[in-house]
């Protein structure tokens, strides 16, 4: 009798948490993947999804990231119908962009187009790494370098916001020439006057790092992005030395010099329209 009193106990116990999770609505909390606190999930997205309790950024999605920094209603997308083939005839990859399309509602792991921030009209570049892990394919690099083309046809300002793995395996060395062609369009932008802002998110590595990502006129990141090239464990294993442990986070770069400023995801829009009025105001007295 004592042994079936606890196990109904337990039992009769186990109803209101049943119900308790009956009433919450799935996907109404998420819990923060740095300090695990949980927060509404309203919450977080009215925090620009930076943890309230440790400041954690987790990563924005490029049209999050878009709603929030251009004026209502003026961003004008460009090239949205591109998407990747198969050159190489890699296996099951044109399988794996389709579930990603699906996924995310993208062609691509990135977004490019106009609008204005503040009223200064300025075009953009925006990666998504949901879309194969932000990874540079051909159309990746093909839209970035035919956005910098029309910001300079147009110009204007080119403000790009990286989140990528790096190369994309499956296109091999058509991925790679990506670096050089991006780099190009760059070095023409620049050399025709054009402005152009980098902002490295979590996480910019690989080739992406090593081209169109670190050579803006101002280079920015967001508080604890990984940013570098080649992991960690690689690097300790080829010098065969250990690493500090801030090693390749923004704070990191910021203080050997490879960045001009981290800048909190909620100062962002403030700092670059600020940058963008400078700019503006030079060319009017010029």
């Amino acid at each position: 009798m004592l042994k079936d009193f606890f196990s109904k106990k337990k039992k009769y116990a186990s109803i209101p948490r049943e119900k308790a999770k009956q009433d919450v609505p799935e996907g109404l909390m998420k819990k923060c993947p740095n300090c695990h606190k949980i927060f509404y999930r309203k919450e977080l997205k009215k925090n620009l999804n930076v943890c309230p309790n440790c400041d954690f950024h987790e990563q924005l999605n490029a049209y999050e990231r878009i709603e929030y920094l251009f004026d209502e209603n003026t961003f004008e997308e460009w090239d949205r119908e591109i998407v990747s083939e198969n050159p190489l005839g890699f296996p099951g990859y044109l399988e794996k962009l389709e579930k990603d399309r699906e996924k995310t509602g993208l062609n691509e792991a990135v977004v490019t187009g106009k609008g204005t921030i503040d009223g200064v009209e300025t075009a953009c570049a925006v990666m998504d790494s949901r879309f194969r892990m932000g990874s540079m394919g051909s159309v990746v690099g093909e839209k970035i370098a035919r956005a910098v083309e029309r910001a300079r046809e147009l110009q204007i300002p080119f403000i790009i916001f990286t989140a990528s793995g790096g190369a994309r395996m499956q296109e091999g060395v058509l991925s790679l020439m990506q670096m050089t062609k991006t780099s190009v369009a760059i070095q023409r932008f620049n050399e025709a006057g054009g402005l152009m802002i980098s902002f490295m998110t979590h996480p910019t590595t690989g080739g992406v790092s090593a081209s169109f990502a670190s050579i803006g006129d101002y280079n920015f990141a967001e508080p604890g992005a990984l940013i570098g090239f080649a992991g960690r464990r690689i690097i300790e294993q080829t010098i065969r030395e250990e690493l500090p442990e801030d090693f390749q986070t923004a704070e990191f770069l910021l203080k050997h010099g490879q960045l001009d400023r981290v800048v909190h995801r909620q100062d962002m829009k403030e700092v670059l329209s600020t940058l963008l009025d400078i700019h503006q105001g030079g060319e009017q007295s010029s």
